[in-house]
């Protein structure tokens, strides 16, 4: 099958073998002036990634948004989001990687910590964050040392939690907690394999029926479940086109639209712009 997106996707920057540690910390001193200190357009689908500008600078592209770094600055990636970055030369600070399974071991439980770790966050956070992230880069080093493993996750739940705390105040957000079928729906979306699926496709793979699927669109976003699904197709395709040079068919046809015509008026239904006018915006 056409793989549905050309954004790659990366274990660690430019690395698609598994994930080296239990988390993984590193300078951007040690990847990014290779790349010319412009890390390239891509996601992560199996971790979240904290940055902290310790002195230098640049400008952070995510989902499209482009955001300003100066030193001090934190970024919080959440998994599956597009992003990039272009550092002034010789930047210097921090870059943490959490898989997947650390940020949803985080206890106790709470579907508010994780609704928070779902969203990017940017600014300057306040010291006892940077503490956490300095300790845990420490203890990260410390290869061989007693238990170390069980002491960076601790400290890694430390700096997540810390995070969501900071993104929620950040954020201001009033969304209410994310049914976990919701989100099992949001990676079923985004799966290749579910390209051209319906919404009855997709809730018999949840287990649910048709109508209660959509009873939690509606109850979360105020959609229905065709309405949800296509809202974050189109979400997709706004990456695409922000971030890829394929052509408007090419980038319905990967997600599941076989007519480039239908697939330009539901664009412009959820965006309100036709896929080349929303192209438009990312030309230099």
């Amino acid at each position: 099958m056409t793989e549905l997106s050309p954004i790659p996707s990366y274990a660690l920057f430019g690395e698609t073998k598994g994930f080296p540690d239990v988390l993984h910390c590193e300078r951007i001193k040690d990847r990014a002036p290779d790349h010319a200190w412009h890390i390239a357009p891509h996601r992560h689908a199996q971790l979240a990634q904290v940055l902290y500008i310790l002195s230098g600078g640049g400008t952070a592209n995510i989902d499209g948004d482009r955001f300003a770094l100066t030193q001090g600055s934190v970024v919080f990636i959440p998994p599956r989001m597009v992003h990039s970055f272009d550092f002034a030369p010789n930047t210097q600070g921090m870059v943490q990687s959490f898989p997947i399974a650390i940020l949803h071991s985080i206890g106790p439980v709470n579907a508010e910590v994780a609704q928070a770790l779902t969203k990017p966050t940017v600014g300057r956070a306040a010291g006892p964050l940077i503490a956490l992230m300095t300790q845990l880069e420490t203890v990260a080093a410390q290869t061989g040392a007693p238990f170390r493993a069980q002491i960076a996750v601790g400290l890694g739940h430390a700096v997540l939690a810390s995070i969501a705390a900071w993104g929620t105040t950040q954020n201001r957000s009033n969304d209410a907690p994310q049914d976990d079928r919701l989100s099992r729906l949001d990676q079923l979306v985004g799966d290749p394999d579910s390209a051209g699926w319906t919404a009855k496709d997709f809730a018999s793979t949840l287990g649910i029926s048709t109508g209660h699927l959509s009873r939690l669109c509606r109850a979360a976003k105020g959609l229905s479940a065709t309405a949800y699904i296509e809202a974050r197709h189109v979400e997709e395709a706004c990456r695409m086109l922000a971030f890829t040079r394929l052509s408007v068919a090419e980038v319905g046809y990967r997600l599941g639209f076989a007519d480039p015509s239908y697939f330009s008026r539901r664009f412009r239904t959820v965006q309100g712009v036709t896929p080349s006018q929303y192209r438009q915006q990312f030309v230099t």
